[in-house]
């Protein structure tokens, strides 16, 4: 019998065999999903509209980073709060980029979720900067 070091899992909870570890089903709602991002994909192609869908993501990220920052300012109550909710949405597009790079499959929506995180942290440093 093998010795079991401390952590390793004891015997009764193993892992399933067979269909059990295999992927669930899909569902309608998965597969237009699916769908749309491979027919957005597809009319990306042309490298104007591709240049034109990342430009107008970075800009509405950046809309969005100045108004998150003018509207906590003027709260001033909510600095902390908007600061971590920033934080974390840079942090998990940067752990979804990551995952992204993993598969090579969806370079658009790679692109889109940097645009967005660029355009975010551009905004909210503009803001800081109005406020020097």
């Amino acid at each position: 019998m093998a010795k079991r070091l401390p952590w390793s899992q004891p015997p009764f909870i193993q892992p399933a065999p067979g269909p059990l570890r295999e992927r669930f089903q899909q569902t309608r709602f998965q597969r237009r999903i699916a769908q749309a991002a491979e027919a957005l994909e597809g009319w990306a192609i042309n490298p104007w509209r591709r240049f034109s869908l990342l430009l107008i993501v970075l800009l509405m990220a950046l809309v969005v980073g100045g108004g998150l920052g003018s509207i906590t300012g003027a709260l001033a109550y909510f600095d902390p709060v908007s600061a971590l909710v920033a934080v974390l949405v840079i942090e998990t597009a940067v752990r979804i980029r990551g995952r992204l790079l993993a598969g090579r499959r969806d370079r658009l929506i790679l692109q889109l979720i940097d645009m967005a995180r660029i355009g975010l942290l551009y905004g909210l440093l503009l803001d800081g900067f109005k406020l020097l």
